[in-house]
């Protein structure tokens, strides 16, 4: 009897074993079939199969855990699952390192960059937080994918300090992930070699580029974001008509009044209005360093070292914002007339 006890509590113990890497084999061969088995993920499977990155199977993405399986499986069987399946923020900060395996240029750029920035860096700089107070609007573009409150984050909520964020693991947490600009779910046609991106034939726009809105937890595309009329004075801002510029502008952008240069604009106007911010910054690391050269000084109506001017490309602290920097500013007495080939 002892004997068949022992039998059987063995072929459980092996039976549990070989269930972890069994299921990890089954759903890995079956490329997200196994996943649609359970009828709450079959639309999030249903919008991999036409999206761009389709050609990627699930769990090269999706992170999990023996201990995060169990528990959707439970939440499975009890019948609390939502009737929209959104990625746990822990995921969502997961899958910046399964992005960076595919694209390490991407996230060599991104991560120099600025957008890049911490929540330390973010939620708690005295000389921000003594100007304006933290609230939870901060998180529309810092941290959206923060299912709670600022409250939740850091403490305390005034302009005096001194501030602290509310758990270690968020000093290093990424405020702007991969998943704030791109989502990976949207329909398009898959990345082509860098060979067939040739010319006329280069994409300008990623069918994956989009914009998450935290209060919905839905991706709004690209194309159909807003590029906002600007005005200085009561004129009106000559708009470059790239379309990506309406993800820049859903956290770049100008006070209720649309008075360039309010708020977080940088519109540009002055030499460089009617130019879209990507003519001038690396799309993920935002480097702009490069960008002068692109254009100066073959296209410059002067002539001149334009990266040696009086403008906040040269000193941060100059009186000449780039963005907004006209030729009168450095040409007060008078602007020298456009320089003729062979003259």
């Amino acid at each position: 009897m002892k004997r068949i006890y022992w039998a059987v509590a063995a072929a459980v113990v092996l039976a549990a074993v070989l269930a972890v890497p069994a299921a990890n084999f089954y759903y890995t061969t079956t490329w997200g079939e196994g996943c649609a088995r359970c009828h709450e993920i079959k639309a999030n499977f249903d919008s991999w199969r036409t999206a761009s990155h389709r050609k990627v199977n699930c769990t090269s993405c999706h992170v999990t855990t023996l201990r995060a399986s169990l528990r959707r499986v439970a939440a499975h069987w009890r019948g609390k699952v939502p009737d929209r399946i959104h990625l746990p923020v822990e995921d969502v900060f997961a899958m910046v390192e399964k992005c960076r395996s595919c694209h390490q240029q991407e996230y060599a750029q991104w991560r120099s960059g600025p957008h890049s920035t911490t929540y330390a860096r973010i939620f708690i700089d005295p000389e921000h937080n003594r100007k304006r107070q933290l609230m939870d609007d901060c998180l529309r573009c810092h941290g959206m994918h923060f299912g709670g409150s600022i409250q939740d984050i850091v403490q305390p909520l005034n302009t005096h300090g001194p501030w602290q964020l509310k758990r270690a693991d968020f000093v290093n947490r990424p405020a702007i992930p991969c998943l704030t600009c791109h989502a990976v779910h949207r329909e398009g046609e898959t990345m082509s070699k860098g060979s067939e991106r040739v010319g006329a034939k280069q994409e300008i726009v990623r069918p994956s580029l989009a914009f998450f809105d935290r209060r919905s937890r839905e991706y709004m595309n690209v194309t159909s974001l807003p590029v906002p009329a600007v005005m200085e004075g009561a004129r009106k801002v000559k708009m470059s008509p790239d379309r990506r510029q309406g993800l820049c502008y859903q956290c770049h952008a100008p006070l209720a009044s649309a008075q360039v240069g309010s708020g977080d604009d940088r519109t540009p106007i002055g030499v460089h209005e009617g130019l879209s911010c990507l003519a001038c910054h690396q799309k993920h690391g935002q480097w702009t360093r490069p960008s002068c050269a692109e254009c100066h000084p073959r296209l410059s109506n002067c002539g001149l070292d334009v990266e040696k001017m009086d403008t906040t490309f040269l000193n941060p602290k100059s009186k000449h914002n780039v963005h907004w920097v006209k030729c009168i500013d450095c040409h007060p007495k008078g602007v020298p007339k456009k320089k003729v080939v062979g003259d």
